[in-house]
């Protein structure tokens, strides 16, 4: 069994500030005032725009991303509605052949760790590995599932228009999420601050969540190659 860390991949493309740019000139279709658009004039449009609430101009443009997380998570994450989402799939993975390792893996709950409770949470992992692998013998993928642990590691590919994210970050940056959705969720937000601020830098997010167990953000090319790790 392999036991690995939450992390996010983003391509480096998504984040390009012409974005602000396009964004500026799709809304100043509705005031008919693409004359005054210059050097300077984005940021400051926009974020007057999304002071008075007018969300759905930033519709228009959307961010995708690789979450790596717990199946327990990415069954949060879906819950949103606006979205476009394509997952690892358990009924077609089986993780008995070689190209999985012959073991599943799960992510690590970071706050079970220095305590008892990593191990039991360990063994029972171990367990419910050991069961459908068992259960692989006598039955397909799709059936000997269902023993996997909420821990199994899961892959996600998110995609949301700019106006979910900012929904997204609101719901779970705050203190009231998961631990783990605030794992991964408050450091991508701060990348997102940071490379788009205007659109990004009014949400808050729980500033108590340790910043030492935040997932890492990993900056890719555009097939999810990594290609540097950004730094908060």
């Amino acid at each position: 069994m392999i036991i690995e860390q939450p992390r996010v991949l983003v391509p480096e493309k998504a984040l390009d500030a012409n974005l602000i740019l396009r964004l500026e000139r799709y809304a100043r279709v509705c005031y008919k005032s693409e004359a005054r658009t210059g050097a300077d004039t984005a940021a400051p449009f926009l974020k007057k725009l999304l002071e008075r609430g007018h969300e759905s101009v930033i519709e228009h443009e959307k961010i995708t991303v690789l979450i790596i997380a717990d199946r327990g998570i990415s069954h949060e994450i879906v819950r949103h509605r606006i979205g476009s989402y394509s997952q690892e799939s358990t009924r077609y993975c089986n993780y008995s052949k070689d190209s999985f390792g012959n073991e599943i893996t799960v992510i690590e709950p970071f706050f079970f760790a220095g305590r008892e409770a990593y191990n039991l949470w360990e063994k029972a992992c171990r367990v419910a590995e050991k069961s459908y692998l068992e259960l692989l013998k006598y039955s397909s993928p799709q059936e000997a599932r269902s023993v996997l642990p909420n821990s199994l590691k899961t892959e996600l590919v998110v995609t949301y228009n700019l106006r979910e994210w900012r929904h997204f970050f609101r719901l779970r940056c705050s203190s009231s999420a998961h631990p783990q959705m605030r794992q991964i969720a408050i450091p991508l937000l701060l990348l997102f601050r940071k490379r788009l601020p205007v659109l990004f830098e009014d949400i808050n997010y729980d500033q108590n969540f340790p910043g030492k167990y935040y997932a890492r953000v990993i900056i890719t090319d555009d097939f999810f190659h990594e290609i540097g790790r950004e730094e908060l």
